[in-house]
């Protein structure tokens, strides 16, 4: 079992809730394919909104693959993104901030969102822990 973080605006994690499934990405598959069942997810939003600049700044959702299924979704005409079936756990959003200097996937503690930089970012049991016991 493996570890991840997902990062995408506040209320497109929402979408994926309500619907059980994630995206990553900007629905790219690459990320997706590393996923195997039963692996963790967290989900982290700097933003509220994707198209507007409301900072989250939150660990938004939380849950497990539940299976081997990637698939396209349809979000608008030309646009289906991949997506992976999820099941989530019932969760508070929590900050970042209180976390930052437990998280030993944030190596520089001045400069921590450098480590979401990249969108989907594998973690350690033990940092998926922290944030998990804070958020269930």
């Amino acid at each position: 079992m493996k570890y991840y973080i997902a990062v995408a605006s506040k209320d497109h994690v929402e979408r994926g809730v309500q619907g059980g499934f994630m995206q990553a990405n900007h629905g790219k598959a690459t990320s997706l394919k590393r996923l195997k069942t039963g692996d963790k997810i967290i989900f982290y939003s700097p933003k509220r909104y994707f198209e507007k600049e409301e900072k989250c700044q939150c660990f938004t959702a939380i849950g497990e693959v539940k299976d081997e299924e990637l698939y396209p979704g349809i979000m608008a005409e030309g646009f289906q993104p991949f997506r992976r079936n999820v099941k989530f756990y019932d969760a508070e959003e929590i900050s970042i901030f209180p976390l930052i200097e437990q998280l030993d996937f944030i190596t520089d503690k001045k400069k921590w969102g450098f480590s979401f930089r990249f969108g989907f970012l594998e973690i350690s049991e033990k940092d998926f822990d922290i944030i998990k016991n804070k958020m269930l």
